[in-house]
């Protein structure tokens, strides 16, 4: 059967679950939470077999480096538009404003996107979603790129933390359509953080 669901992947953590926590254990609990999603079959995009010899997700070490405090910027009166995907699916998104980031010396700016579907479901009203591409894809990294989830900010500052970028389920089956990310959310830059190419165990 060859469906192609909504794709993406819900790895929200909620704040209240990393307070206490230092940023290599909030990127380590990440992870861990992403191998037992991988390994339950109601959530992981593996098929049955691939499941049954997987033996853990692709990672770069933990950088710091990458993870960021950017700045928010909202935009206003956005209108949706068609966000190109791996197939001919076409989901609406707009933009809900950018991030402003400095790494290594140099300013970088990316679009954050929200989408109306997703805003519906309980729980993920605050949702935001940056997808983005960079120079290990399609060498180190997968060929359309990578995403990163958070929240909504209460002001405006926000963590970005590349550490937990993530594939989108497209590159572990061809029964999902994902997001492609827009051309204006190139770094021109190696963003040698987060998920690797996957693996086949």
């Amino acid at each position: 059967m060859n469906k192609l669901p909504f794709i993406i992947a819900f790895t929200l953590i909620s704040t209240l679950d990393v307070i206490a926590q230092s940023p290599v254990e909030d990127i380590e609990d990440h992870r861990k939470k992403q191998h037992e999603k991988f390994l339950d079959p109601t959530q992981s995009p593996l098929s049955s077999d691939d499941r049954e010899h997987f033996s853990g997700l692709n990672y770069y070490p933990v950088d710091l480096k990458f993870r960021v405090i950017a700045k928010f910027v909202r935009a206003h009166n956005t209108d949706f538009f068609p966000m190109k995907t791996t197939t001919s699916r076409t989901p609406m998104y707009r933009k809900y404003g950018e991030v402003h980031f400095v790494l290594d010396s140099d300013q970088y700016i990316l679009e954050v996107y929200e989408n109306p579907d997703v805003m519906k479901k309980p729980g993920y009203e605050d949702y935001l979603f940056l997808p983005f591409t960079d120079k290990t894809n399609g060498d180190e990294t997968y060929d359309v790129g990578r995403y990163i989830d958070f929240r909504i900010p209460a002001g405006d500052e926000v963590v970005i933390d590349f550490n937990k970028s993530y594939n989108p389920y497209c590159s572990y089956s061809p029964n999902y359509s994902c997001p492609i990310p827009p051309a204006v959310n190139d770094l021109p830059v190696a963003v040698t953080a987060g998920e690797k190419k996957y693996k086949v165990h």
